[in-house]
């Protein structure tokens, strides 16, 4: 059964997303509830013997909790400029990744297998996976798979709040998590869960992962160029069919690396302009992954100025999805949309 809070302490998480040094004390509904980016602070001695894994242990975990926060750089103390946006928005392919990461510490191990929420209860997968052995977790594209003994497979795919956390085995957990996995010494649970589902083959119609090491920019292109050639660059990006990985906010930060408008059509786009985006995209991507800080251009800054050229950056709704594209008209040149 789950933990049930204490009063003389509240329990410490470890957020999938971000470093050691940022506890969260909050409960499961107000951190998906988009509380995650607070400023960064130390934590207190309590909190640091909750999550912290000693130097001369040497373990992966240690590592694992070294990434990216997902709030970009800068804290209220940091003297950030406050025109500056840092790069935050919904889990896209490198928070997955980071998941996968953080999740390796269950690998091997005979888990116990709840699923609280009763969404995910109806599902039945906590009769079929308790007990398993979990043999590995890999992210492809927007998706976590997580791979049991007996040849089940979970997918996970968390939309616009889903989230990973990890926490130690005895910390109790806040809420209700679609899925929770308990090993010998951490937990893994996901909250807001949104897909949850033994995988029935979705992601071997997934293109190209962005994050792959090397990315396949030759096959990503091939299923770009078998698209009609009328379909815009920006639209097409998000197609996970096409390319695995790319979310709105990294489709905006690539495009305006390679100063390619989202609305031109993909027959006005040479192949190295899309070969630019793509390399740009997995820069950003692997980037954040890998901890390096950094900060958007484009994204969700409608109307400040292009850090580029200085001209009005720019927003409007693109594709079957109304997805929110941002550009700047002066360093993106290309046919707009007569209502931006």
């Amino acid at each position: 059964m789950l933990g049930e809070r204490q009063p003389e302490r509240q329990p410490a998480l470890i957020h999938v997303d971000a470093p050691p040094h940022r506890v969260e004390r909050e409960s499961e509904q107000r951190t998906v509830g988009g509380m995650d980016c607070e400023a960064d602070r130390a934590p207190s001695a309590t909190e640091k013997l909750d999550v912290r894994v000693g130097a001369a242990e040497h373990t992966p975990v240690e590592r694992l909790l070294q990434a990216p926060d997902d709030c970009g750089q800068g804290s209220r103390s940091g003297g950030t400029n406050a025109t500056r946006h840092t790069l935050r928005s919904m889990p896209e392919g490198d928070a997955l990744h980071r998941a996968a990461r953080r999740l390796q510490v269950l690998v091997g191990q005979q888990l116990e297998v709840e699923t609280p929420h009763p969404r995910a209860a109806v599902k039945q997968l906590a009769p079929r996976l308790d007990g398993r052995r979990l043999e590995s977790v890999e992210a492809i594209g927007k998706n976590l798979l997580l791979h049991f003994e007996g040849g089940l497979v979970v997918r996970s795919h968390l939309r616009m709040k889903g989230r990973w956390r990890v926490f130690r085995r005895d910390t109790p957990i806040l809420g209700q998590p679609w899925l929770v996995l308990r090993g010998e010494k951490y937990v893994g649970a996901m909250f807001n869960g949104a897909v949850l589902e033994l995988d029935r083959g979705v992601t071997r119609r997934l293109g190209p992962d962005i994050l792959s090491e090397p990315p396949d920019y030759d096959a990503m292109l091939r299923r770009l160029r078998a698209q009609d050639q009328q379909r815009q660059v920006g639209d097409a990006l998000l197609d996970q069919r096409l390319v695995a990985g790319i979310g709105n906010l990294w489709k905006a930060e690539s495009l305006w690396q390679a100063r390619v408008s989202p609305w031109r059509p993909l027959a006005d786009v040479s192949d190295g302009e899309l070969r630019t985006t793509l390399e740009e995209a997995h820069r950003l991507m692997r980037g954040r992954l890998d901890g390096v800080p950094g900060t958007g251009q484009v994204y969700r800054r409608k109307g400040r100025p292009c850090p580029r050229c200085g001209a009005a950056i720019r927003s409007w709704p693109q594709g079957d999805g109304a997805r929110m594209a941002y550009w700047c008209p002066a360093c993106q040149k290309g046919e707009e949309p007569k209502t931006a």
